[in-house]
């Protein structure tokens, strides 16, 4: 087991990529502090990987202490801390003309300065253990498409915070921290916010190559793979690198024509 006797925190995992990245931690060994907005959804996650593998904590982490409420759980739960995934995320379309400063400020406040704001908390605790830090991307952080002004800002900004920590955290605590950059996932709010744009049920499988050149999209099973090697002790000293997981380069390539089934 990769990930035996560790103990994660996984923000925004009742749900798609992070709940993956959860199952696939207690899977390799790990204990778990679920997190999110949805009641039932993450008991129903905590159901299925045993409450003494996980437990569960709801909270907007864009209150003040939320980033706290996180670590003393940990602690108190499971009696020491490991590893933070910072999945949660805030995905919203906006483009120059529908973002305002009050809905940059919200984005910000989730993807980026939460973040900050746990890895911060657990600095003590992830010192102690000579922990790892892995930060939930997007390939977006580049520059983003033009509908995603926001959210690939904040990307962007969340993908300079982890080379600035891995660099400086490493040295000083002993704390890894990395990123990867997923690309288009195959999440259920992904197929839930296509169907509400009025797509078919098997939109995913009928793609332009240029998004899918293998002829699908990822998964989040193949995203919390890769999580894996980040938060064991296999990728070694290995600090403040980013990797895109994606099936083509995203920078340079050409989009289709004719975009409009792909809202």
């Amino acid at each position: 087991m990769r990930l035996k006797d560790k103990v994660i925190i996984i923000t925004g995992s009742t749900t798609g990529i992070g709940k993956a990245i959860a199952l696939r931690c207690v899977a390799e060994g790990a204990r778990v502090v679920v997190h999110g907005l949805e009641k039932n959804w993450g008991e129903a996650v905590v159901k299925t990987l045993g409450t003494e593998n996980a437990v569960l904590h709801i909270e907007d982490l864009g209150r003040e202490g939320a980033a706290g409420h996180l670590v003393t759980l940990a602690l108190d739960h499971f009696g020491r801390l490991d590893g933070i995934v910072n999945n949660a995320a805030r995905v919203v379309s906006s483009n120059i003309k529908t973002t305002d400063p009050a809905l940059l400020r919200a984005v910000f406040e989730v993807n980026t300065l939460v973040p900050f704001t746990l890895i911060k908390a657990a600095l003590p605790h992830l010192s102690a253990s000579k922990g790892a830090v892995l930060n939930i991307g997007s390939v977006n952080a580049y520059s983003g498409e033009p509908n995603l002004l926001a959210y690939s800002i904040s990307k962007g900004a969340l993908m300079t915070l982890t080379r600035n920590l891995g660099d400086s955290l490493h040295r000083e605590y002993g704390i890894r921290v990395n990123q990867i950059n997923p690309g288009w996932v195959l999440t259920e709010t992904e197929i839930q916010r296509k169907r509400d744009h009025g797509l078919a049920d098997d939109w995913y499988r009928q793609l332009p190559t240029v998004y899918a050149p293998s002829g699908r999209i990822l998964l989040p099973e193949e995203i919390a793979a890769a999580a894996v090697y980040w938060l064991g002790d296999e990728s070694g000293p290995v600090s403040g690198q980013v990797v895109d997981l994606e099936q083509h380069p995203f920078i340079g390539r050409n989009p289709p024509k004719d975009r409009s089934t792909i809202p």
